[in-house]
């Protein structure tokens, strides 16, 4: 009896431990959303990435992220730039993007590529970029993405299943990071594609997807309390068990012409939207 009452208790922990915290989830006013409203239809954003929006839900995204014009936000790995795009100019004039880019040192190819692209991205157009504060985001843990305690917002688009990929403790390293960044009272938005309930670790990284509840673990190991969970970006018509896996579905298309059409249809990943904050 004495085992199973500890089970029990056990069990209850564990849920409660997940709920979102006992914290008001972050309520914009119009003007911050009409911000946000003005920097998603900003003229300097591509036509390939605007088209985009139906699946990744800008507006939604960054209003439920409490994203506003005064913040210190952190771009964690911007890639070729798809946020940077909304990002810059929401908070050029009254905030601060830092953008926590791959390793220009690295010994990953696509790392090196991408962060020199986005380099000359902003370069080559500092009429939006030249309040980008560039850094840099890697594996080594004793080297910080931005002054410690300085974020407002933290926020992550579809990476961390590369991290849970790269092994060794690598993505309990890069939340590590994200709260030592925040300041007390700092949020981190994640956005991820989404795994069905029980899927093996092993699974999410063939897959690309993964489990909410492995997401909230690494937040909750790191010291974060889930503050809210938003279905802006999810897509109920993506089962999420492709050849391929997330790679399968647009933009990627891995498979080329077979069954295109199909997977254009589907759209782009099943999503999660969580929003974690760093208590005071």
């Amino acid at each position: 009896m004495r085992k199973l009452a500890y089970a029990l208790l056990l069990c209850a922990a564990t849920v409660q431990a997940q709920e979102p915290a006992a914290v008001t989830p972050p309520q914009l006013d119009e003007a911050q959303v009409a911000a946000i409203r003005a920097a998603v239809g900003n003229s300097g954003r591509t036509i390939t990435n605007v088209t985009r929006d139906a699946y990744r839900n800008p507006e939604q995204t960054l209003t439920f992220f409490g994203v506003t014009p005064e913040q210190t936000v952190v771009e964690v790995w911007p890639g070729g730039g798809w946020y940077t795009e909304v990002l810059a100019p929401l908070l050029r004039d009254k905030g601060t993007l830092v953008a926590a880019h791959f390793d220009p040192e690295s010994d990953v190819g696509f790392f090196k590529r991408s962060r020199a692209q986005f380099e000359e991205t902003l370069a080559e157009h500092p009429e939006r970029y030249d309040q980008v504060q560039l850094t840099t985001l890697n594996y080594d843990a004793d080297t910080p993405i931005t002054e410690p305690g300085s974020a407002d917002r933290v926020l992550t688009f579809r990476n961390v299943h590369n991290w849970l990929a790269a092994g060794d403790g690598k993505a309990e390293v890069m939340f590590d990071k994200f709260y030592a960044a925040l300041k007390p009272g700092g949020m981190l938005g994640v956005v991820e594609h989404r795994a069905k309930a029980g899927t093996s670790l092993e699974q999410m990284i063939e897959s690309g997807y993964v489990t909410e509840e492995k997401v909230r673990e690494l937040a909750s190991n790191a010291g974060f309390e889930l503050l809210s969970v938003s279905p802006a970006n999810q897509n109920p018509r993506d089962t999420t068990d492709h050849p391929e896996g997330v790679w399968t579905l647009p933009p990627t298309l891995r498979l080329g012409d077979e069954q295109r059409a199909h997977y254009l249809a589907i759209g782009e990943s099943d999503r999660m939207t969580l929003l974690f904050i760093k208590p005071e």
